[in-house]
């Protein structure tokens, strides 16, 4: 392996990195050479000069990102084992026999033990998305062990790292291989266009698979509220379970633009489906009783600790409301994507805005994020999708 400049933790610091966890903090940090580059791959040792194995380094809160825990050579070899150990998981938890599914995630970060790098798979239109600079270096050899693993059913690279890199990179978003902005994918039968040039995070919430699945349990002719529909995954869900209708809100016009796409390319009717541009809190205080099922599935409303508290207020403005306003015997999918929100938070959350409401609720079921976004024992950190379903008598 080629020679890495070296970082040597504090004594004792070493017990996370030994427990497998990918951070290490400033805090932690002995001494450094004074002239290290952001994204730099580094090699970490104990107080005693034990290897402890290589990170991508960044100034800030977490320091190191812990890329191998042994002295492996982070070359395309170690890409290719990496990505088809991630890829063999995929092929275990998404193909199942009898349904139709060919978008999933590949690569989950630290849920795959690569932590910063999200990849998705929209039926072999590939879009990479590096949190931090050390990934970003390494696109070459993660694309050709992509093109080693994939084969003849790649159709195309689409790297997007420039909006969650937020300027510490010159490197704009583009194409490494082929070309396929617009694709169409099916998810459990259903199809979905996906845009990955434009589309919010990779082009679509893949997270939420197995939920939208489940709302289909509760939406045989009931009267269906989506909001912060995004491209309207839950809404097409619920009509292909025999919803009587559904109308889905959100901000942002492009969003309801491919909302009435999907909707359309599943048969279903626009006009009697409305999808609506406004602000869902705002459209929540207009409605009526007359919602049997309401949706919330906003974005994070937490980036980090400092905007916990406010992150806190917001979710139980937004759920205080909803449960107030639906219909008696409705039921409530609720969610929060913010990973700074514990799933212990988030329920105190739900709880107090029920008490504000002054509505009996019942739970009856806790949700998580699909087996596509696994969740690293070792770092717990990669659980950060929570949901209810609460019923309101």
């Amino acid at each position: 392996m080629k020679t890495c400049p070296e970082i040597i933790l504090k004594k004792g610091k070493e017990i996370s990195i030994k427990r497998r966890h990918h951070w290490i903090f400033s805090g932690a940090i002995y001494s450094k050479p004074p002239d290290l580059r952001e994204g730099e791959l580094v090699k970490v040792v104990d107080a005693r000069n034990q290897l402890l194995g290589h990170g991508f380094y960044a100034p800030g809160s977490i320091m190191i990102r812990m890329i191998a825990f042994a002295n492996e050579e982070v070359n395309e070899a170690f890409w290719l084992e990496k990505l088809t150990a991630a890829y063999q998981l995929r092929k275990q938890i998404v193909t199942v026999q009898g349904e139709a599914t060919n978008a999933y995630r590949l690569v989950h970060g630290e849920g795959d033990h690569l932590p910063g790098l999200v990849i998705d798979n929209y039926d072999g239109n590939l879009v990479i998305q590096a949190h931090h600079l050390g990934i970003l270096g390494e696109l070459a050899p993660i694309s050709s062990a992509l093109k080693t693993l994939f084969g003849t059913d790649l159709k195309s690279i689409y790297n997007k790292s420039a909006t969650v890199l937020q300027g510490k990179s010159n490197q704009e978003d583009g194409w490494i291989l082929g070309k396929e902005p617009n694709a169409r994918v099916l998810e459990n039968g259903l199809r979905f266009e996906i845009n990955m040039e434009k589309g919010q995070k990779t082009g679509f919430f893949l997270d939420q698979r197995d939920n939208r699945r489940l709302l289909q349990r509760y939406c045989t002719g009931k009267k269906i509220l989506n909001t912060f529909c995004y491209s309207g995954g839950f809404s097409v869900y619920a009509l292909r379970a025999g919803a009587s209708q559904v109308t889905s809100v959100d901000i942002s016009l492009e969003a309801i633009g491919l909302c009435q796409k999907n909707l359309e390319i599943n048969g279903f009717d626009v006009e009697q489906n409305p999808c609506l541009t406004a602000d869902v809190l705002k459209y929540l205080q207009e409605i009526d009783h007359s919602y049997d099922v309401i949706i919330l599935d906003p974005p994070a409303f937490a980036k980090n600790t400092r905007s916990r508290h406010n992150a806190v207020q917001a979710y139980k403005r937004l759920n205080a409301l909803a449960i107030k306003k639906i219909k008696r015997g409705g039921i409530l999918f609720t969610f929060s994507c913010s990973q700074v929100i514990d799933r212990e938070l988030f329920t105190h959350t739900v709880t107090a805005a029920a008490l504000e409401a002054q509505r009996p609720t019942q739970i009856l079921h806790q949700l998580s994020q699909g087996p596509d976004h696994p969740v690293n024992v070792f770092h717990q950190e990669t659980s950060y999708l929570k949901g209810l379903v609460i019923y309101v008598s």
